[in-house]
């Protein structure tokens, strides 16, 4: 409409133009163009065409796409829905035809598919208990709202001789209630003797019966033994000497590094490489019980010190003809933990029957006794020169004591687990030590300082009853065995008696080897020879490893 007003007007502009023109003679106005210019169309010259935008991507049909063929793996796009049978097709040749359905099916699982379910955690541990101990467990793909032959799976006829009888449960399923002497029952207003009146079965007063007081006598007359043994005088110390000379011509005794076995057992450098043992050179025999732990001498490590079950702590030679130097015999129980002085002239034990010891190196005479009635499980001298005359244990009763050997007092507590303590390692330039605990977590302490600064405890986390500073003193080690670390390499043994080897970089396990017939305690690796490692296990054996 517009177009057409506009164009009428034009014409009639036009038309009047020509008429002014010819009447211009007689006074007549002429029409304005630009006041009809906004009325008139459009020229094409001035319209501007704007091209077509399609945001969406081009998919191909599906009539277009070959079907069947294997897709190329190296494709890193695809313009299509590809079908089961296209992406799973063979790359090359046919189909395979041995293929079962089994296999074809699909999976999220090793052992197949497995649907998502609702399992209550109580029902699902109590059927699985049941199914180990009993035999038989409910089908879970039966309603077990009515209970019946059908409703078990497993040993059925041990489900209905047991009338259905699961774990968590006692074998009556209703037990009758005690009834009180006179109407018991609240219902009964006229003989109801409210809630504290007697039971049928209850006995005036808290003196036991015959059998019962015959009991109780045999319970106090153990418990008064034990007291009596513990409150004993501890176990008399001795010593044996098992070599012909105690010093040679020069008057030097077997705690003298000896220079003619090819180290320098005197240098206190790292190494840089280590190798892998992979044969055994050497087997220490002589105690009876299962070896409980290892030491080797300070800085040269030509001397092995060793504790066992069976009460005794004993010193080996490493080199020439690797024999039995003394026997330490001095605990009334198994020994746990030996611990040397950065010198090595003395050393500590640790040992069940309550008492810690230190002894001299050379003479094996017991120089003093240290106790506070509990169990120690570590022991350990501080490291710095100025504090040799302190040593810190853990006890059984969660708590690590710090002892002065000088005046033989305890002088400090660290009473912060919730377990016996089973490991004390230094740390830091020895400032401060890391402690590990039945309780499942790790605590660091500043020395001399009661409280803990540093707390890791984790729900995954286990005891870790073996720990190892690395060289560098960089990095802690902990484990559930025994853990010792040498330049790249971590060595741990087990419960089967093996020695596993790993690179600590990449938690490889580069070898494995068949150590003990039980467990493998304790593993040191020699602190001069790379390739050497010494190892104990719960077999009463000592073995070298090459």
């Amino acid at each position: 409409k517009m177009a057409a007003v506009a164009s009428s007007l034009v014409s009639y502009g036009s038309d009047s133009d020509s008429e002014n023109e010819s009447e211009s003679g007689n006074g007549a106005q002429k029409v304005d163009p630009d006041a009809v210019a906004h009325l008139q169309p459009l020229k094409s010259s001035t319209i501007t065409a704007l091209a077509a935008l399609n945001s969406a991507p081009e998919v191909a049909v599906k009539e277009d796409v070959e079907t069947g063929v294997h897709l190329d793996p190296a494709l890193k796009e695809v313009t299509y829905n590809p079908k089961y049978e296209t992406m799973f097709a063979p790359e090359f040749g046919p189909t395979n035809p041995f293929r079962s359905k089994q296999m074809s099916a699909p999976r999220n699982m090793l052992s197949g598919y497995a649907e998502p379910a609702h399992v209550n955690d109580f029902m699902f541990e109590q059927q699985r208990r049941t199914f180990s101990t009993f035999g038989y467990a409910l089908d879970p793909s039966v309603d077990t709202s009515a209970v019946s032959s059908s409703s078990y799976i497993g040993a059925v006829e041990e489900a209905e001789k047991n009338k259905g009888l699961m774990a968590f449960e006692t074998g009556a399923k209703k037990t009758e209630k005690r009834k009180k002497v006179k109407g018991g029952d609240a219902s009964d207003i006229d003989s109801f003797l409210g809630p504290w009146a007697k039971y049928q079965d209850e006995r005036d007063g808290a003196k036991p019966s015959e059998d019962e007081q015959k009991e109780l006598d045999e319970i106090l007359a153990k418990r008064q033994k034990r007291g009596k043994n513990e409150e004993e005088a501890p176990a008399e110390e001795k010593t044996v000497l098992h070599v012909k000379d105690a010093y040679d011509y020069q008057g030097r005794s077997y705690l003298h590094v000896p220079q003619d076995v090819g180290v320098n057992l005197r240098s206190a450098e790292v190494p840089d490489k280590c190798y892998l043992p992979k044969k055994q050179l050497h087997v220490w025999t002589g105690h009876t019980k299962g070896v409980s732990a290892i030491r080797l001498f300070p800085v040269s490590g030509h001397l092995l010190l060793s504790c066992s079950m069976d009460c005794k702590i004993k010193l080996w030679e490493v080199y020439n003809d690797r024999r039995c130097v003394r026997t330490f015999i001095g605990h009334s129980k198994a020994v746990r933990d030996v611990s040397f002085n950065n010198s090595g002239t003395q050393f500590l034990s640790a040992a069940y029957d309550r008492y810690l010891k230190l002894w001299d190196s050379e003479t094996g005479q017991c120089i003093a006794r240290f106790t506070n009635k509990k169990v120690p499980y570590c022991v350990k001298f501080n490291p710095d020169e100025d504090k040799q005359q302190l040593f810190v244990a853990g006890m059984s009763d969660k708590k690590i004591v710090q002892w002065d050997i000088r005046s033989g007092e305890v002088v400090q507590e660290y009473d912060r687990h919730l377990g016996a303590v089973n490991t004390i390692t230094f740390v830091d330039e020895n400032r401060r030590f890391v402690s590990t605990s039945d309780d499942k977590s790790l605590r660091v302490w500043e020395w001399d300082i009661p409280v803990d600064f540093k707390y890791i405890a984790e729900p995954s986390m286990h005891s870790m009853p073996a720990v190892t500073l690395s060289p560098n003193g960089d990095f802690v080690f902990f484990g559930g065995s025994v853990c010792c670390c040498c330049c790249s390499y971590v060595v741990s043994g087990d419960a089967d008696g093996k020695l596993n080897i790993w690179d600590w970089k990449t938690t490889k396990l580069y070898h494995r080897i068949k150590a003990h017939d039980k467990v493998c305690i304790s593993a040191l690796w020699h602190p001069h020879e790379t390739s050497k490692v010494i190892t104990c296990g719960w077999d009463g054996q000592i073995k070298l490893w090459d």
